[in-house]
């Protein structure tokens, strides 16, 4: 790891709600530091295209397209069929907002779900997900399902 590396803005809890970038990137993009996750997402959206980037906020099981061009099966083995059946997109995704809402965000809901609202403000179509396939159209409907429940409990 290379310590020398300059870093102009570094997010955190307390500053999250403060921070700019700069005039060009902030034209651009929206963001949010999701502190109150698991892992600390950091989640942008591009403006000009309308598409959320984020890594482990939301899944889109089975990653057919991560496995297009191997030999492997996106969806062979008991733990990837588990994997898959929690973390889809698909129906009512209970699994998923389940998963969500009772450990991804347990750990400060309050700042989860503020900060899940605030990106279900932006305007966005596309979702480029670190785990599973691109979302391509109806983004923010497949957001919103998915975070209902932080959503909601945002508002109250």
């Amino acid at each position: 790891m290379n310590e020398d590396v300059p870093f102009s803005v570094i997010f955190t809890a307390k500053n999250k709600d403060s921070i700019n970038i700069d005039p060009e990137f902030d034209a651009d993009f929206d963001y949010e530091y999701v502190d109150a996750h698991v892992n600390k997402e950091l989640v942008f959206n591009y403006k000009p295209d309308q598409t959320l980037i984020e890594a482990d906020l939301l899944f889109n099981l089975p990653a057919t397209e991560q496995f297009s061009k191997s030999n492997e099966s996106p969806t062979s083995g008991f733990l990837t069929w588990l994997f898959t059946a929690l973390n889809n997109t698909q129906g009512a995704a209970m699994g998923q907002r389940r998963l969500i809402w009772y450990g991804a965000s347990a750990g400060n809901r309050p700042s989860y779900n503020k900060s899940v609202a605030r990106i279900a403000g932006w305007n966005f179509d596309r979702i480029i997900p670190c785990h599973g396939d691109v979302i391509e159209e109806n983004g923010k409907g497949v957001f919103q399902k998915i975070m209902q429940w932080n959503i909601e409990a945002a508002q109250e």
